[in-house]
This record gives C-alpha cells, structure tokens and sequence, in this order.
C-alpha cells in the first residue's frame, strides 16, 4: 500500500487493546478484569460456533456459522484444478439497530 494514494483517507482500526481501554475507562473496572472478562467472552463464543451453535447478542448481532458448498477451484499458477471440500465458516451477521447506528454515524 502506496501511502500517497491514500492521503485524503485515513485508515481506523481498534485492537482488543484499545477495546480493553476503552471498556475499563466506561466501567471503571481494571484492566485486567476487563481483559479477562474479553478473553472470556471470545473463548464462549468460538467454543459454541466450534460446536455448530450460533450466538445471538440483542441489538448487536449474530455470531453464525455459514455452511460452504463443495466446490471446484483453479490454481492458475499450477494451471491444475482442485476440489475444495464442504466447510463451514464463522460469519457475524450485525443487528438492525447496529447497522442504523453506523450509517447514520452515531457513536
């Protein structure tokens, strides 16, 4: 990524750190509490998803596993073609109230 291409754009991101911070100064609690309490969570929600559970959070979302097809795909390097197993995979399907809540741009 070629930084003058992107100088009229500024690229935001949150890291679980700054999630960490963020919820410890809205609650008042350690970090380190609400480092486990994170940890905690995302280790519930991975080990329902790893057992084929969905995970549905009001007003928030659905943490859903998305079952993938059989399919045929090509290596064109290689020019050979494979097959790629059914699988599923781990999706977050976001809320109404969520989704309004970021096209209108409240915080």
């Amino acid at each position: 990524m070629h930084p003058q291409i992107f100088t009229n754009y500024q690229i935001k991101v949150m890291t679980k750190s700054d999630i960490i911070n963020e919820v410890a100064k809205q609650t008042g609690l350690e970090k380190v509490t609400v480092a486990r309490v994170i940890e905690g969570f995302m280790t519930a929600v991975k080990g329902f998803l790893a057992k084929g559970k969905n995970v549905y959070l009001r007003g928030f979302g659905s943490f859903v596993i998305k079952k993938r097809a059989k399919k045929t795909a090509r290596n064109i390097s290689k020019n050979t073609t494979m097959v790629i197993p059914a699988h599923n995979i781990p999706a977050f399907k976001p809320a109404k109230v969520f989704m309004s809540g970021v096209k209108g741009g409240r915080k």
